[in-house]
């Protein structure tokens, strides 16, 4: 069982052209009728438009902004929650392993998934959560996946919109948040929706049992979920740090292209010119200006040696270029930059992107580069870093911190409490600073907490994402497996930020999308980087007074 924590990378979204139906949420989260102002109104009105396009990213997005603004509204909520919904089940339609590998399990198998699942939830997940919950968000998955076109063509492609139609309705009137009593009663409630599903639509039990699976653990937390066996795989190779593809990071941007947030060094998208900033406009001759992240994938993803073609546009000019990649294992480097960048004053500076097997020593290799380059200070970019290995963490703090408790951790079980303190040998005393941002999350946290308790340095930037739980990856039937939260940990002081975020010493306004793409990439200046230029003045006035 591999303990990490991680945060959310970029999301992907799924656009699928669709009748808008109408929807529904357990009952605990019907839909709102309660006046809005005009103000919210609008907001609501514009996620709604979002729906209606598929744009399920942004949708969440918006509703996710709009939702700071109107805390209380009930349709913004319902929106989000609407949303996301829509966005997993149409998710998993375009997973190949999902589709050939676990729609192909017999009834019978399928439904030991939701036995194998509701056993690592009793018995692990961080908080205590019924049967009741879980079939009730299974519930209202299979009702929206019954109006996704994806799911009607894979599943019942010759079922007639009325027969679904009254499927979803008999969903809403008889299993709307049905009590239900343990893993037996799970699985009676399950047997008989798809014996009435079998009846109605001729729809079988295996792709019902996969949305009450996948669906069911929308009862957890964001960062719960269940994996199909090629999710396990991204998963373990951004833990092992590496994977076959061409090297990007990258976010649809409808009618714009991909989005280029990062470009691996030493990735065959960096050796072919591509940068950050850029959007890919084609691949393989194909327009992919309105297609999803996931989409483009698809069509990215392949074996080792295999060749892709891409049209790469610069935002700025519009002009295109085309580039010939081929494929092959990518090394994701935890540290991608180590460099001095105050030679003067002797001011070094580590980016660190994530926190994986290798990451200590990374940062070991590195310390001793810029060492040897008299380094006096150091600058420890931890922006739009998600997290990582918890072990990862401890390890790269214990670099930094001599001597006291740098993390915990404490969950259900005895087997997730525990204490991670300094080892006192080895430790640097370089002056420090933090850089931070809003997608600091989960291990990136725990070192920011570490680093304020123990007034090792000081933070800059803008508050970290508050994620402050950790995963524990449960492998599970057919290569599958379940990234579930089993604890929770606290900083030094005993405190967990958790939706709070740590705020930072010295605070720095919002950087542009621009900026932010900017800081992501490896190559690149710092002169016009505010945090960085922060924190260069914070250290040379602390060399000055030495």
């Amino acid at each position: 069982m591999t303990i990490f924590a991680l945060g959310q990378r970029w999301l992907t979204l799924l656009v699928v052209i669709a009748a808008w139906g109408n929807t529904g949420l357990p009952i605990a989260h019907a839909e709102p009728t309660a006046t809005v102002a005009d103000d919210e109104r609008t907001a609501v009105r514009n996620g709604v438009e979002m729906e209606r396009s598929r744009r399920w990213l942004d949708a969440i997005e918006h509703y996710e902004k709009a939702i700071k603004e109107y805390p209380e509204s009930e349709s913004i909520k319902y929106g989000l929650r609407r949303s996301k919904v829509h966005f997993s089940v149409e998710r998993r339609y375009t997973d190949k392993s999902f589709v050939e590998k676990l729609l192909a399990q017999s009834p019978s198998a399928s439904m030991q998934y939701i036995d194998d699942v509701l056993t690592k939830i009793r018995d692990h997940y961080v908080d205590p959560v019924s049967a009741t919950s879980f079939v009730a968000h299974g519930t209202e998955s299979l009702y929206h996946a019954l109006n996704n076109p994806r799911f009607v063509e894979k599943n019942i492609p010759n079922a007639s919109p009325e027969s679904v139609t009254r499927l979803r309705q008999t969903l809403k009137d008889r299993y709307w948040n049905k009590s239900v009593g343990g893993v037996d009663g799970a699985r009676q409630v399950i047997t008989e929706v798809s014996s009435i599903a079998q009846r109605d639509v001729q729809l079988g039990m295996t792709p019902i049992a996969m949305e009450y699976l996948f669906g069911g653990c929308n009862a957890l937390d964001d960062y719960s979920t269940y994996l199909t066996p090629s999710k396990l795989d991204d998963l373990y190779g951004n833990i092992e740090g590496e994977f076959v593809g061409i090297g990007i990071e990258m976010k649809a941007e409808v009618g714009k292209g991909l989005l280029l947030v990062n470009v691996l060094p030493e990735s065959p998208a960096e050796e072919g010119g591509a940068n950050s900033g850029d959007f890919i406009t084609k691949i393989d001759g194909v327009d992919c200006r309105n297609m999803t992240t996931e989409q483009a994938a698809g069509m990215l993803q392949g074996t080792p040696e295999s060749r892709v073609k891409l049209q790469l546009t610069d935002p700025d000019t519009q002009a295109t270029r085309d580039t010939a990649l081929v494929r092959r294992a990518v090394k994701v480097k935890s540290i991608p930059v180590a460099q001095m960048i105050d030679h003067i004053n002797g001011i070094g500076y580590i980016k660190m992107t994530g926190f994986q097997k290798h990451t200590a020593e990374e940062l070991d290799a590195a310390l001793l580069r810029l060492h040897r380059e008299n380094m006096q200070a150091l600058i420890w970019d931890l922006r739009g870093n998600p997290g990582g290995l918890l072990t990862a963490a401890v390890e790269v703090l214990d670099r930094f911190i001599d001597d006291g408790v740098l993390v915990s951790t404490k969950g259900r079980s005895a087997d997730q409490n525990w204490s991670y303190s300094a080892q006192r040998t080895g430790t640097w005393k370089t002056p420090l600073v933090l850089l931070v941002d809003g997608d600091s999350a989960s291990a990136s946290e725990i070192v920011a907490g570490a680093i304020r308790d123990h007034h090792r340095g000081q933070i800059v930037g803008r508050k970290t994402y508050g994620k402050w739980s950790v995963q524990s990856i449960l492998p599970g039937p057919s290569n599958t497996g379940m990234r579930l939260t089993t604890a929770k940990f606290y900083a030094p002081s005993g405190q967990t930020f958790g939706k709070i975020g740590v705020n930072p010493d010295i605070a720095i306004a919002d950087p542009t999308p621009t900026h932010r793409t900017g800081y992501r990439s490896a190559k690149r200046t710092y002169d016009d980087d505010r945090d960085v230029q922060s924190g260069m003045d914070v250290l040379r006035k602390q060399l000055a007074r030495r």
